[in-house]
């Protein structure tokens, strides 16, 4: 028996980086997960190397920020899998500027991706998690389901030249807080991951210009070489993390060894906390 057999695991942006990990390593202890991105080439490889390796998945392409995506999401893996067990709200991006150059469109995105998708995907899954919930315990039984929000030490502790970033990111540790409180009686987990410098294709060390497009913006990706050794030198193990290293955070509050944890936010950065 793996730990996650029998679960239903909806992960959002996990078609690239930290969520595709996430999206894996839920799937090789037992999972079926829900797998996302906004394009569906991606989505749908990580489907397809997760069924490869004997696993189950499904493909739920789209932006998160559309507003039918949540109902479409959580609708996709209740028809599919039949649950709602893990939801992880990974989903997300920088579109960084000083505050005296930053535009309305570009603070609203950031609260938009990462804090109001969030939301709505749990007010989607709100039904079912309370119908089951009383079904359970009606039957005596305690069920525990998680949820696993991801913030950044930006959102901790703050970070120059991303107040539209570090205030979303913030948000999410209130919106884990109330909902560890609000759900706690329907045996749900509610926790947040942190991140600290972690390598991805948003993060690489590189002196190129390199963008990327998200809904029609042409939005800038890496960090100046100089600029990430520095980054590094700050960090107590002396690295950045591998998508793999901050999966691992994640899948520690998707265990039954979290089932009385809740309301928590865990840095997983190497010892860098801001």
């Amino acid at each position: 028996m793996k730990k996650l057999d029998g679960k239903t695991a909806y992960v959002t942006g996990s078609g690239r980086g930290i969520g595709r990990a996430v999206a894996l390593k839920l799937a090789s202890e037992g999972a079926a997960v829900v797998v996302n991105d906004m394009d569906e080439a991606p989505a749908n490889e990580v489907v397809e190397e997760i069924q490869q390796a004997g696993g189950q998945a499904v493909a739920v392409a789209g932006s998160v920020t559309e507003a039918d995506f949540a109902e479409r999401f959580i609708n996709t893996g209740i028809e599919t899998f039949g649950g709602v067990d893990i939801i992880v709200n990974n989903a997300g991006y920088t579109w960084d500027s000083f505050i005296g150059k930053m535009s309305d469109e570009q603070f609203d995105a950031m609260v938009d991706v990462h804090l109001k998708a969030p939301f709505r995907i749990l007010r989607a899954a709100s039904g079912f998690i309370r119908e089951a919930a009383e079904a359970e315990a009606a039957e005596g039984r305690e069920v525990f389901r998680k949820v696993v929000n991801i913030s950044s030490v930006a959102g901790t502790g703050g970070n120059a030249g991303q107040v539209n970033y570090s205030s979303a990111k913030s948000g999410v540790l209130g919106l884990t807080k109330t909902l560890a409180k609000e759900w706690g009686r329907m045996k749900v987990n509610v926790n947040c991951v942190a991140f600290g410098y972690i390598e991805t294709r948003l993060t690489e060390a590189t002196d190129e210009k390199k963008q990327i497009d998200v809904n029609g913006n042409a939005i800038p990706v890496g960090i100046p070489s100089k600029m990430a050794k520095g980054m590094a030198m700050m960090i107590p193990v002396g690295r950045p993390g591998t998508p793999e290293e901050a999966a691992n955070g994640v899948y520690l509050f998707c265990t039954p060894e979290s089932d009385y944890i809740s309301g928590q936010t865990v840095i997983v950065g190497g010892g860098l906390t801001i």
